[in-house]
């Protein structure tokens, strides 16, 4: 399916393409999405809720092939160790081409609502190869008075994607599936952002991601059954790996197994991304979050927005109660939502999620934001990606037996994928007798020097670390950026007493792991065998930071996961 040439009426023709060329792998993925509505739509629609593709419009391939060769940015694309800095000063005083000036223009003309900047590269969510999360999104605010003004910041932003192909992590993406930076073809996605205004912050009630294949089911949920995370606020927080509402469509009243009430008042969100359509901020036309803000509860709840997402906690009981009539502290739990049932999100989900299914034949990954109803009109649901997930399906047994064997170094019952490797013969750890979480971004810089070396040699490597990898909150876990481990062949998220955060089901991390297969071990301290520490400090020593250990074992390690009982291992030879 493509996309009819822009006309200069965003709204009203909703889906369109700027300039020639091809409109990448997020713009297809919507445009599908937008075929199978329309085809299913009788099928698909749940009364109460309107889903509905956002306003969108591409800046085809095209003109980033025209703006790379008029500009003469070639050499950006052979200069391996050139600095993001330079690139960004490269790629500002370069000229848009002049072809797709005129409908940007107009287009900026016309809107005076939020926008999401994405890529939508050609390479982008392809199956088995995804770039999720590598590539720059940016929003822009459009509350500018002037015309010229909003202009140039969508000129910004749109600069700002292409930058980001020829930043180092990009680069090094491109290492890790064997692929060279020449092939790849930015398009950018111009789309409406769903939300209201509430003051200076403008933002979605919930975004939210789903899946049909959940990798850490829990309270009787299966696998097939799914998942899905919920959030506050715009979908940073989920991409980024913050904290989060997860729980399966098929049990939706069964939260996330916390420890109790007081740790769900620890543990559960408290802030949230929103675009900034206050005072412009300080001009920084390539950071991703320059037009964003962040906020607290106190904000949300001053907003009006957390009625359909909130919990109420009754310090006398110890119980929560769902909802916001009541005062006392706020936990978003969404229980009105998940619960009371007071709008049909999960059966809108499951009907989605199914047909997505069955139009790609394979499991599938869906990003949505919703807007709850106003003046009795239906709730706005937002289906702002798709893609398909990997889910391996060899045979292959892990025994009882395997996970207390003396020959395991890492023992898991909630691993992730499919599958067997074998000929590791590099393991990067994270150190536990020196870490702290107040140091976690000193780690990731560590890491991603000992990952370059690896990846430059060809080397995969087994990673063990403590907490989220990937997260965007340190104290957390690990802040990596993908192509900062982009050479791991398997991955260990371990939990310390100090460190010790539900499992990571950040949005683009799991799409990435799923596609490349890469196996992912979460190992809970105190529970089984764990991590033999002892031995992997007894192993030959290839390099020592302040954090981390980087050992060579005189012989390979092979590991397995057997999907179907979440059991996985990685083995010393016998």
């Amino acid at each position: 399916m493509d996309a009819a040439l822009f006309d200069r009426r965003f709204f009203e023709q909703r889906r369109s393409r700027i300039g020639s060329g091809a409109v990448g792998g997020k713009a297809q993925g919507l445009l599908m999405a937008a075929e199978i509505l329309d085809r299913e739509r009788a099928e698909m629609d749940v009364p109460g809720i309107a889903v509905e593709i956002p306003a969108l419009t591409v800046v085809a391939a095209g003109a980033f092939d025209a703006f790379v060769d008029r500009n003469g940015l070639r050499e950006l694309i052979r200069a391996e160790d050139l600095a993001d800095e330079r690139i960004v000063h490269a790629v500002r005083r370069a000229d848009l081409p002049a072809e797709i000036v005129g409908d940007l223009r107009a287009l900026a003309h016309e809107v005076r609502a939020p926008l999401a900047v994405r890529s939508s590269s050609a390479l982008e969510d392809a199956l088995g190869q995804p770039f999720a999360g590598v590539y720059g999104t940016k929003m822009v605010p459009g509350n500018q008075p002037d015309a010229d003004s909003r202009f140039r910041s969508l000129v910004d932003a749109i600069k700002f994607v292409y930058a980001s192909t020829f930043f180092h992590g990009a680069r090094a993406y491109m290492r890790a599936i064997d692929r060279r930076l020449e092939e790849e073809r930015m398009a950018v996605l111009v789309q409406e952002v769903v939300g209201r205004r509430h003051g200076d912050r403008f933002y979605p009630e919930i975004s939210g991601v789903a899946r049909s294949y959940n990798f850490y089911p829990t309270g009787g949920a299966e696998p097939g059954e799914g998942v899905v995370s919920l959030a506050l606020g715009l979908g940073k927080t989920i991409v980024d790996g913050g904290l989060c509402w997860s729980f399966s469509p098929a049990h939706p009243r069964t939260g996330p197994p916390f420890a109790s009430v007081q740790d769900m008042l620890e543990k559960t969100q408290a802030e949230f991304w929103a675009v900034n359509i206050g005072p412009p901020p300080a001009y920084d036309p390539m950071a991703e979050t320059e037009y964003l803000v962040k906020a607290g509860l106190a904000e949300a709840e001053a907003d009006g927005t957390l009625r359909h997402l909130a919990s109420t906690y009754d310090p006398r009981s110890d119980r929560l109660t769902p909802g916001t009539a009541r005062p006392g502290p706020r936990v978003l739990d969404f229980a009105p939502l998940l619960v009371l049932e007071e709008l049909p999100l999960v059966a809108q989900l499951r009907k989605l999620m199914a047909g997505a299914e069955d139009a790609l034949g394979a499991p599938v990954e869906i990003e949505f934001a919703l807007s709850p109803s106003v003046g009795g009109a239906p709730a706005r649901l937002g289906f702002l990606q798709v893609r398909p997930l990997v889910v391996g399906r060899e045979a292959v047994k892990v025994t009882l037996e395997d996970l207390v064997s003396e020959r395991a170094i890492v023992a898991s019952t909630a691993a992730l994928g499919n599958g067997t490797a074998e000929g590791i013969r590099d393991v990067v750890f994270v150190d536990p007798d020196s870490f702290e979480a107040r140091l976690t971004p000193a780690i990731a810089a560590e890491l991603e020097r000992i990952n370059r070396g690896l990846l430059g040699e060809g080397r995969p490597y087994l990673l063990i670390g403590f907490g989220r990898w990937g997260s965007s909150d340190p104290w957390l876990g690990i802040p990596v950026r993908w192509d900062q481990i982009a050479g791991a062949k398997a991955i260990v998220e371990a939990t310390l007493p100090q460190m010790s955060p539900d499992p990571s089901q950040g949005s683009h991390f799991f799409h990435n792991l799923s596609s490349f297969e890469i196996r992912y071990f979460t190992v809970r301290h105190g529970e089984g065998r764990g991590i033999d520490w002892d031995w992997l400090r007894r192993q030959p020593a290839v390099t020592r930071t302040d954090h981390v250990r980087h050992v060579r074992p005189p012989a390979p390690l092979s590991l397995k996961v057997d999907g179907r009982t979440r059991r996985g291992v990685v083995l010393r030879p016998a």
